[in-house]
């Protein structure tokens, strides 16, 4: 017995490391994105805020909700988060930090009462199928604008970017990424950013780092959020948007590792569901203080329960392994955009590729849906996908004479998604 312990603690380990392996790309990525010229937000700050979430949230995943999922600022959340609510509504950062707050709060008030599982019934598979293919394409979109695969043209708006040094260190870091990958290597993402930073220090291309190691920061963006800012009526929809992508994303990721990996109860429904989402709500919220954008479990972790890792001590694993990552902001902020243009982009390819089971021969079940994945990317707003989806999905189902099939509260969310887009958008002479 004492062998067979020493055994399950040692696969735990294995599969919270990899766990972490999978998922440490986000130290890089994430602060890339939020610091992005324009936003005002510092790189080390939102580095620490990420590291200091992905932390305290996967030990509580597995303290609390003894699940093995790491938890870190979320991707697609955190390009609406810079790229639409900071840079595209003008919206000071620390409102937006106070908009992920709030959001936070709806969340985990939803999770702690039975309005969750109520509207998880009423949303059907299509739009929540919809939304994590828009947010791929989302992603992959600044994927190769980052790599210079395309650039902005005054009149066509987008138009074939210049192929240059950038380019192709791009190209080679996908190629790496997809090589590992292929062979379900935990290192693909890491590697790739490593060789095409490696490189570009080498070449000159990008100064390296003149010290690789710096205290965290807790000055610039922790704590820092407006909270009361965040409340005007014109943000309303910003909120309940993210808090809507949250509670999709995290639905989705339990149920979809949990299917994969046969983490099931007796039931057949995810183990600990209702403690895993009130961690993800509470990984929401704590991002809005840190100084991030939403936080939440990862599909990532997959790979650490495939590897062993099937308790809430994984979990614990790849929350002490994110500790030595506070330290390295100096290395962290000497990673040109081009060498995570690869993950974003192969990540959204990921996020994308559930649009195979969307039903598009029934145009009521094809349109909302189809909404909703170009409405993501064209109007650089997760929301605007999220309740045209809602709209349109209640408005074909009455045209098709299929109102029996429509849940009532869809009803509701659709005609609370009206009111915010008038809210929003609406112009009256």
């Amino acid at each position: 017995m004492e062998a067979e312990g020493r055994s399950r603690l040692h696969t735990e380990v294995i599969g919270g490391v990899t766990t972490f392996l999978a998922m440490a790309y986000i130290v890089v990525v994430n602060p890339s994105i939020l610091a992005t010229p324009g936003t005002g937000m510092a790189f080390s700050g939102v580095l620490t805020a990420t590291v200091l979430l992905s932390f305290i949230m996967t030990l509580l995943m597995g303290l609390y909700a003894r699940l093995p999922f790491g938890v870190a600022p979320g991707m697609g959340i955190n390009a609406y988060f810079t790229f639409t609510i900071i840079l595209g509504q003008k919206v000071p950062w620390p409102v937006a930090l106070g908009i992920i707050f709030w959001a936070g709060i709806l969340f985990l008030l939803m999770s702690a009462t039975p309005i969750r599982p109520l509207i998880a019934r009423a949303i059907p598979l299509s739009l929540r199928t919809a939304m994590a293919a828009g947010i791929g394409i989302f992603l992959t979109f600044i994927g190769l604008k980052n790599a210079g695969l395309v650039a902005f043209d005054p009149v066509t708006f987008v138009k074939p970017g210049e192929l240059d040094q950038r380019t192709a260190l791009a190209l080679v870091g996908m190629a790496v990424t997809l090589w590992l990958l292929s062979r379900r290597s935990p290192f693909a993402f890491l590697t790739g950013i490593s060789a095409v930073t490696a490189i570009a220090w080498v070449t000159g291309m990008v100064p390296a780092p003149e010290r690789w190691l710096s205290p965290p920061d807790f000055r610039s963006v922790f704590l820092q959020l407006d909270t009361l800012g965040a409340l005007r009526l014109s943000l309303l929809p910003a909120i309940v948007g993210i808090m809507f992508t949250d509670l999709f994303d995290s639905i989705s990721t339990f149920m979809g590792v949990a299917l994969a990996t046969q983490m099931l109860d007796a039931d057949g429904h995810p183990r600990n569901l209702k403690q895993g989402l009130i961690v993800d709500a509470l990984a929401t919220l704590g991002a809005g203080l840190f100084g991030t954008s939403s936080g939440t479990a990862y599909i990532e972790s997959a790979a650490g329960i495939n590897a062993g890792g099937r308790t809430g001590l994984a979990s614990v694993v790849t929350a002490i392994c994110f500790l030595p990552c506070l330290f390295v902001a100096p290395l962290a902020s000497a990673v040109p955009p081009y060498a995570t243009a690869s993950v974003l982009i192969l990540v959204g390819a990921l996020m994308f590729r559930s649009v195979v089971t969307i039903e598009f021969a029934r145009f009521e079940e094809a349109l909302p849906a189809f909404l909703t994945i170009v409405l993501i990317p064209l109007t650089f707003s997760i929301t605007q996908g999220i309740l045209w989806g809602f709209v349109a999905h209640v408005g074909m189902f009455l045209m098709a004479g299929r109102r029996r099939d429509v849940h009532p509260a869809m009803y509701v969310l659709a005609a609370v998604a009206v009111g915010l887009l008038i809210l929003e958008h609406g112009r009256w002479q």
